[in-house]
């Protein structure tokens, strides 16, 4: 095999500049400024879910996860709507929808909430994919409709319980948000639809960098959304935390969790929280996986068709 050569066709490097100029189009008939970030910083990403890769030892450098942490300075310096086109990299991330370097979409609405994004979202998706239909569910009614249990309410034995009948899992002690990562990706993402189905109001331990509000059922939940495609996860939106005090202690949390499952624990983001404290506007923020909407765009089904070089041609 001639380990030297591309992965993706010609068909397929001309769809992503043709996907590239579709989505700075969409962004520039909108007025959102794009702008670019560091993809080396001096931080990583606390979430226990993501493991960062370190770019120079030494010196205490990383290449970024995700452009988040950079964008939101910029919006506490007053920058307005922004986005981001770049490259973003995560340890361990490989598979037929994963590649440790990816292509990651960002950006950020003033004065935006969660639901707000959502319909942006799918104007965008409705665009570049030229999907018809799309479908807004919680996370509640999702799990109720689907499992006929609530997310919420049930107990973590519940869930193990539920987890263990529909799936083969070779341990028995797990937290309650495993479990309920186990039934989504096992479970409910296969059984989804071909067209695009946003589903909101996650879990509050499941909040990341999302507001928590109460819920029509006094439940608090995180102001979050995840958009899917055919089963296929596209993007993570927020209606982005703004407390830099209430910040500081998710990233503790983090820190404790990492701590428990004996992970690296890289240094916080002092300058972010910095940024929080100096009052960041009301906005809400969504990372989409450009590599993956490519796939859909094409017809792929492994994302080495649409990289020229995925990490196996190194």
């Amino acid at each position: 095999m001639s380990t030297w050569k591309p992965t993706a066709g010609l068909g397929a490097l001309q769809s992503r500049a043709e996907l590239n100029a579709q989505l700075r189009a969409f962004f520039a008939e909108r007025k959102v400024l794009e702008i670019e970030v560091p993809v080396l910083g001096a931080t990583a990403v606390s979430d226990p879910a993501i493991e960062s890769i370190s770019a120079n030892p030494a010196a205490g450098q990383f290449l970024q996860s995700s452009p988040e942490y950079f964008m939101k300075r910029l919006l506490a310096a007053g920058s307005g709507a922004i986005y981001s086109l770049g490259k973003a990299f995560r340890q361990g991330e490989a598979g037929r929808r994963h590649n440790p370097e990816f292509t990651m979409l960002e950006w950020y609405r003033p004065a935006f909430d969660d639901h707000a994004l959502m319909d942006e979202v799918e104007a965008l998706l409705r665009q570049v994919l030229g999907l018809e239909q799309a479908e807004r569910i919680s996370y509640r009614d999702l799990f109720q409709r689907e499992l006929n249990i609530d997310p919420h309410q049930a107990s973590e034995a519940e869930l193990a319980l539920l987890a263990k009948q529909h799936i083969d899992v070779s341990w028995q002690d797990a937290d309650r948000d495993t479990w309920l990562d186990l039934l989504m990706s096992h479970c409910i993402e296969p059984a989804m639809s071909k067209e695009l189905l946003f589903v909101y109001d996650y879990p509050a331990s499941q909040s990341a960098l999302a507001r928590v509000e109460l819920d029509s059922h006094a439940q608090p939940v995180a102001r979050r959304f995840e958009a899917y495609v055919g089963g296929v996860e596209l993007a993570n939106g927020y209606w982005e935390l703004l407390d830099a005090d209430e910040q500081a202690q998710r990233f503790r949390r983090d820190h404790k969790m990492r701590t428990e499952r004996s992970q690296i624990l890289n240094p916080l983001d002092d300058k972010l929280l910095a940024a929080m404290a100096s009052g960041m506007p009301a906005c809400a923020g969504v990372a989409l996986g450009v590599d993956r909407l490519l796939m859909l765009k094409t017809g792929s089904q492994d994302i080495s068709d649409v990289l020229a070089f995925p990490a196996s041609r190194l």
